[in-house]
């Protein structure tokens, strides 16, 4: 078969089981079991494709149709410009998330010590200390897998940062100039409304934020006060409904100059404040 006519299968396939992005989808497990790009398909569509690498992408193909996101698939994701591994012990690295990441780059200088509490991935702690000099970074989370899978990051990125197992705070040591966190915070009612992709191979304890999504922000907005330095922010990624609940939150908790950044699609997607000790 040609590249194009299995790429052509493999878009119908998709199509077939109401895939939302088939044309995308198709073209990427493509390029990245033949090691090619989008041009290949302008340029060299009528190229054969070897009998195996047909093989391989009709069983990618499958599972892609049977829900799986392709990034699981391929096992890798490409965040703040930099290529992540991926695993179902940990959510997706997303563009909105992206929107947190640069805000606190915004507020970053050389040397200070950030951690990022539910690192998942390490994706957000990752980029912030490759972007940055000298400054220092913890990561904090519950679950082994994902733990072991940000070390294996930084170390394929080359980027030196600590990840501990912690349940939250619990492991955690010292004081912080930023505190970074992008926790669970999807409603659990609204959990089975999710697309197939995320509420059937995404990580549970990575969405449900409990019955108002407010549960983690909760915990870390009081907890965190006894981890910042004088003067020290913390960034949270939120919903698109929770910049109020979460202002006001920190509000009470004693933080000053909260702020709300909208993402790229005009919605509430960062809040961040400024803590000064008592």
């Amino acid at each position: 078969m040609t590249y194009r006519e299995v790429y052509e299968s493999g878009v119908n396939t998709l199509k077939e089981n109401d895939c939302k992005e088939a044309v995308l989808d198709a073209r990427l497990l493509l390029e990245y079991i033949c090691g090619t790009n989008r041009n290949d398909l302008l340029v060299h569509g009528d190229r054969e494709v070897p009998s195996e690498a047909v093989k391989q992408y009709r069983e990618y193909i499958c599972r892609r149709a049977g829900g799986e996101p392709v990034q699981y698939i391929t096992g890798e994701q490409d965040f703040m410009g930099l290529t992540f591994k991926t695993h179902e012990s940990t959510l997706i690295p997303r563009q909105d998330t992206e929107c947190l990441a640069e805000e606190v780059m915004m507020h970053l200088h050389d040397g200070m010590r950030i951690l990022d509490m539910c690192s998942g991935s390490g994706c957000i702690l990752l980029s912030l200390l490759k972007y940055s000099n000298d400054c220092i970074g913890v990561g904090a989370e519950l679950q082994p897998q994902a733990v072991a899978l940000a070390r294996e990051n930084a170390e394929n990125l080359g980027i030196e940062a600590v990840f501990i197992e912690s349940d939250l705070f619990g492991r955690v040591e010292g004081k912080f100039d930023i505190i970074v966190s992008n926790p669970p915070y999807i409603e659990s009612a609204v959990i089975d409304t999710l697309d197939r992709e995320v509420r059937e191979h995404e990580p549970m304890s990575a969405l449900d934020g409990g019955a108002d999504g407010l549960d983690f922000y909760r915990k870390i907005t009081e907890e965190a006060k006894g981890y910042l330095s004088r003067g020290g922010k913390i960034f949270y990624e939120i919903g698109y409904n929770q910049a109020e609940d979460v202002s006001e939150l920190l509000r009470r908790s004693g933080y000053i100059d909260i702020v709300v950044k909208k993402d790229l699609a005009g919605l509430d997607r960062v809040v961040y404040a400024t803590y000064l000790e008592d």
